[in-house]
């Protein structure tokens, strides 16, 4: 692979857990009977899969896992690199990928592949948008965007990491147990008290998982940063109210991770770049759509 390829991340999906959860989703799809799999029969077909717009393409592994549960096989061109970046135009359209097998079988697992890659390229694609302005606007910027928990719910959360992952942004926490989150909710529940929640939390996380604490001013951020969390996420600013109070953090605490987050979208993020902030983390990478 050459310096310049992207990196290939599939070795991150342990099979052993990705083939039982495509095998529900397969079987949630058709629970009884194939009527539709009875009329168009089981002689042998081959199916082109198609990439026809601009973007990342993303998702591979989960096309080949359901293929290869129905019985298909998936014969990959040379050029279907996860992470590539394919410039479409408008009317064309790139073979990426041959599925051979029995008429039912291909159709059994089509729009579950289908499903998948196009969500999976989606998030990829955005990913790739922003981490490439970010790099062309600020080149020198040290931090990171990333994405956030606001996934979809269940087994189908792994694509959308998955496509944040080799569309160049980072996955932020994976899950509740991944990472501990304080957010107001918590804070409350301990009197308002932050440093006695931080305190808590670590009592149980130990030296192995990082804390981060919500917080909505740099008193709040200073609190939780002395009281020993790992990163500070300031939510729900200003750029400039943000770039001010994340210096103060920095220059009181310079190991600290501060976060900014709420409300950043594609167009404002670069308003919040500066060298205190180390990560951006934006819910649409993932939403699809305002919300």
């Amino acid at each position: 692979m050459s310096p310049d390829s992207p990196t290939d991340y599939s070795s991150l999906l342990p099979q052993t857990n990705i083939q039982p959860v495509i095998q529900g989703w397969l079987i949630e799809d058709m629970p009884t009977f194939d009527i539709g799999g009875l009329v168009v029969g089981t002689d042998q077909k081959k199916a082109l899969l198609y990439m026809k717009q601009a973007g990342v393409f993303a998702g591979r592994p989960f096309v080949d896992a359901v293929f290869s549960i129905v019985g298909c096989t998936v014969t990959w061109e040379d050029i279907a690199i996860e992470g590539k970046y394919f410039d479409i135009k408008s009317g064309e359209k790139v073979i990426l990928a041959t599925v051979e097998g029995p008429a039912n079988l291909i159709l059994r697992g089509e729009r579950t592949a289908l499903n998948t890659i196009s969500r999976c390229s989606g998030v990829a694609s955005s990913c790739f948008k922003s981490s490439k302005k970010i790099k062309e606007l600020h080149p020198d910027w040290a931090g990171a965007i990333a994405g956030t928990r606001k996934v979809t719910p269940g087994s189908f959360r792994i694509v959308e990491k998955y496509g944040l992952i080799v569309g160049g942004c980072n996955s932020h926490r994976l899950d509740l147990s991944q990472m501990t989150m304080l957010k107001d909710n918590h804070i409350w529940s301990c009197g308002g008290d932050i440093t006695k929640a931080v305190k808590l939390a670590r009592s149980a996380a130990g030296f192995s998982t990082k804390i981060e604490v919500e917080c909505q001013s740099v008193e709040e951020a200073l609190v939780a940063a002395t009281a020993g969390a790992d990163i500070v996420m300031l939510d729900n600013y200003t750029p400039a109210e943000l770039k001010e109070d994340a210096r103060k953090v920095k220059a009181q605490h310079p190991k600290v991770i501060v976060e900014a987050s709420g409300g950043i979208t594609h167009e404002t993020m670069c308003d919040y770049v500066c060298d205190s902030v180390d990560i951006i983390s934006r819910g649409d990478l993932t939403q699809g759509y305002s919300c």
